[in-house]
């Protein structure tokens, strides 16, 4: 499996940030894994990496203030050196999500909540 600088969760849910960031601390993906429940704060912490420190990020869609969509307009708009990995997680299970994700060059795959090892090795 591939190895990050860091991984990013982006969700408004305290809770589902805690499980997901204790699974991913079990892969060993990354030394460090990092929560932000407000997307605009994520976007300030990917500004402060270096562009060739790769990172990974779990994005929700359903987010007040900037949903997961917003998040990848202003990415895309602010970040086109980056060669991030982005993975939207959503518990959306509507078609037209998936299709919409896929409209983003910068998303690299779609996972339904609960996240699980079997997920992330899958779209690793």
């Amino acid at each position: 499996m591939q190895s990050f600088y860091s991984i990013i969760l982006v969700d408004d849910d305290p809770i589902n940030n805690l499980i997901n960031k204790r699974l991913i601390s079990k892969l060993n993906l990354s030394p460090q894994v990092e929560e932000f429940l407000v997307a605009e704060r994520a976007l300030e912490r990917i500004k402060s990496l270096n562009c060739d420190e790769k990172i990974l990020i779990f994005l929700d869609i359903n987010m007040p203030v900037m949903n997961g969509w917003d998040f990848l307009s202003k990415y895309i708009e602010v970040f086109q050196e980056r060669n991030d990995k982005i993975v939207m997680l959503s518990s959306s299970i509507d078609f037209q999500d998936r299709q919409k994700a896929k409209l983003f060059s910068c998303v690299n795959g779609f996972i339904e909540k609960p996240l699980t090892p079997e997920k992330i090795k899958k779209i690793l």
